[in-house]
């Protein structure tokens, strides 16, 4: 009888891969090959992920964005994600000291410098969830559409936000990073062409030229203006990241003494109490700073700027934004504005292109037809 070769699932290939590279140092000799391999693993992770979608597509909790911003609260169960939330806004959601008391998505409404935040408590992720452990791909699912992600984490286990960063990776977020300025196009012929404005020390000319390949862009320009390393031009060439900040959280500060507090390796952005509200005042401010917001004041013609409450723009918003914030006809309507302010050559000076961009605290006087 012949012998049965068993064919291999994306998902053994892929744990096979990753197990090489856990065991392959990182030199200038195995560059290129860590590259390729990082490249065939997500290749074999989008055929897997079409192929999970072809059976019945996932779909996250459903909530309607509202406000200025939307913040998600990602942790273990019983880590105080309800906890949290509740002292953050006027959720009142379901609290208790066992796991998974939360099953649902809950959204909250945290009001801060004006500004209107939703704030989302989920069921807590397992190591796995971005593979669909518990319900970790509604969770995850919900994390794509959120503006800031806030790694909860229990102070007598740092060691779960190595876990959550990678849940969160593998679902293709990239957290505290930005697009990286890289321009690819396709040509019908010629090869690869590989242009760099910068020294690359991550990743060689020829690794770029190979990782291309196995994605089938045979034949192309790449323009990189910044020192990439292979996961970053890979997620360039996958077009499907998406890139937000985060803020990591130790939870829980109050059942440990400043000793044991001070042994904690994970180097967290805060240590709070949610329950005991110890640090909370100081977390809604690094909420509004991590969401890189600002406050711009609007004036009628003829009267004085309302400078009781502000319009909530993120920095480099511009004049267009301003308008569409205000109502989606403005822009039509749109002439020209005054501005007073840091953005503005001189005070109530007249500007015509939508396209000027504001500044923190900025006055604007908007002009119709």
């Amino acid at each position: 009888m012949p012998k049965i070769i068993k064919k291999s699932t994306n998902l053994e290939k892929i744990k096979e891969f990753e197990e090489e590279l856990s065991t392959t140092k990182y030199n200038k000799k195995t560059q290129h090959h860590i590259g390729l391999v990082k490249a065939k693993i997500a290749l074999l992770k989008e055929k897997q992920q079409k192929r999970v979608a072809g059976k019945g597509k996932t779909t996250g909790f459903s909530v309607k964005k509202t406000g200025d911003a939307t913040v998600i609260i990602v942790g273990f169960p019983s880590v105080g994600k309800s906890t949290l939330l509740n002292a953050l806004t006027n959720a009142n959601s379901r609290i208790g000291s066992y796991a998974f008391t939360t099953l649902t998505c809950i959204p909250g409404l945290m009001e801060y410098k004006h500004a209107k935040i939703q704030v989302l408590d989920v069921p807590g992720i397992l190591s796995g969830a971005a593979a669909g452990t518990g319900r970790g791909k509604e969770v995850l699912a919900v994390a794509q559409n959120a503006d800031l992600v806030i790694m909860l984490l229990d102070v007598f286990h740092p060691e779960h936000l190595k876990v959550i960063k990678k849940e969160l990776y593998d679902t293709n977020l990239r957290l505290n990073q930005k697009l990286p300025d890289v321009r690819i196009s396709k040509k019908d012929r010629g090869g690869i062409d590989v242009g760099t404005t910068v020294k690359l020390t991550k990743i060689d000319k020829k690794t770029v030229e190979d990782i291309m390949k196995e994605f089938k862009l045979n034949n192309a320009g790449i323009i990189i203006r910044e020192n990439i390393d292979a996961d970053q031009l890979i997620d360039v060439i996958e077009k499907n990241k998406k890139y937000v900040p985060s803020i990591i959280v130790m939870n829980k500060m109050d059942m440990m003494n400043k000793e044991g507090l001070g042994k904690i390796k994970i180097d967290s952005d805060i240590k709070i109490s949610a329950d005991k509200k110890i640090n909370m005042q100081e977390l809604k401010e690094l909420i509004f700073k991590r969401l890189n917001f600002m406050r711009v004041y609007c004036k009628e013609v003829g009267k004085k700027a309302d400078m009781e409450v502000p319009v909530i723009m993120t920095k480099g918003s511009n004049i267009m934004d301003f308008c569409n914030k205000l109502h989606r006809d403005f822009i039509g309507k749109f002439r020209f504005a005054r501005i007073w302010g840091e953005s503005a050559k001189f005070p109530g000076q007249d500007l015509r292109k939508l396209e000027h961009k504001l500044e923190d605290n900025d006055i604007v006087e908007v002009h119709l037809n």
